[in-house]
């Protein structure tokens, strides 16, 4: 393996700029796609990265339960500071598990609570709250629901109202929260990947107006709510919500509806510097997996051979 083990802690790094430019250049969709893709496989490649290294560094270790044959020296050369890199990837793993049970715990029990909070309002799809506080989101689970407050509402015009409400079925309807709690998951278990979590959040809510604008048929409207909606609006009513109701720049996103509709593109051309961005994120994201694919192809081959599985 040498020091190719240590190449997928690090490659996240690359997809800083890409995350930048797929954010203002690409179509919403794709970009949202494109980025929570970079940031799974990625944080996926940097965690076996770990637990490789904490296998071949700690085999030696007396009293670890691994077969004796691991502790070989053969083993432990596949693996440059083997004993530094393993003790070091324990309290790493550790930390990563950690963070990635609580971001899941976190999600489960806040939806669970809203659920639960709203189960005796009439309305399958819409939860309309008479609070003083003006807010709104999509919440996930089964068929969805849009919760919003009369506040709210008391401050938007007709047809910025219907805006909002095509803005949060959009949410529901492309399952945003799926991609939000993949982008977390990713930057917990990679803190390199941090950019590419708020880059997918900003696409999101992208992807989102522009399906608002396309549903009302006027991108001004949806300008206009959107930017109505957050001078009136303080945050939803629990703090662990905002990655399922993250509302992203409001002037980047208001300036976006004023400008002419995104083209819709599958995948950017090659030849252009978007598209070497997005192609290069793609060799990033393959060299980063096969590098792991390696690792774990040859540890298993030299455990093999000292220990039967």
């Amino acid at each position: 393996m040498g020091v190719f083990v240590f190449l997928p802690l690090v490659l996240p790094l690359s997809a800083w700029p890409v995350a930048r430019l797929a954010e203002v250049h690409l179509h919403p969709r794709t970009a949202t796609r494109l980025l929570t893709t970079v940031a799974v496989v990625m944080a996926v490649c940097s965690t076996l990265c770990l637990a490789l290294l904490m296998v071949v560094g700690t085999a030696q270790l007396p009293g670890n339960p691994l077969p004796d044959g691991w502790s070989d020296p053969e083993v432990r050369a596949a693996v440059p500071h083997d004993e530094v890199a393993g003790r070091a990837a324990i309290p790493a793993l550790a930390v990563v598990a950690t963070a990635c049970a609580r971001t899941l715990w976190r999600h489960h029990r806040v939806t669970r609570r809203a659920h639960r909070a709203l189960a005796a309002l009439p309305g399958p799809t819409v939860a309309v709250l008479p609070d003083s506080a003006p807010y709104a989101y999509a919440l996930p689970g089964g068929r969805g629901r849009v919760v919003v407050t009369t506040a709210l509402l008391d401050g938007l015009a007709p047809a910025e109202r219907r805006a909002l409400f095509a803005h949060e079925r959009a949410h529901l309807a492309a399952r945003h929260h799926r991609h939000l709690l993949a982008a977390q998951l990713a930057a917990r278990a990679n803190p390199f990947l941090r950019p590419l979590c708020t880059a997918v959040v900003y696409t999101a809510e992208r992807w989102a107006d522009e399906e608002a604008a396309r549903a009302v048929g006027d991108r001004r409207t949806v300008a206009r709510a959107i930017g109505r909606a957050a001078l009136l609006s303080h945050g939803t009513p629990a703090p662990t919500l905002a990655a399922l109701a993250a509302t992203g720049p409001v002037p980047r996103r208001v300036a976006a509806l004023l400008a002419p509709a995104p083209v819709a593109r599958s995948w950017p051309s090659a030849f252009t510097s978007v598209g070497l961005a997005a192609w290069g994120a793609a060799a990033g994201t393959l060299v980063s997996a096969m590098s792991s694919a390696n690792s774990a192809v040859t540890l298993f081959l030299i455990l093999h051979a000292t220990a039967p599985l």
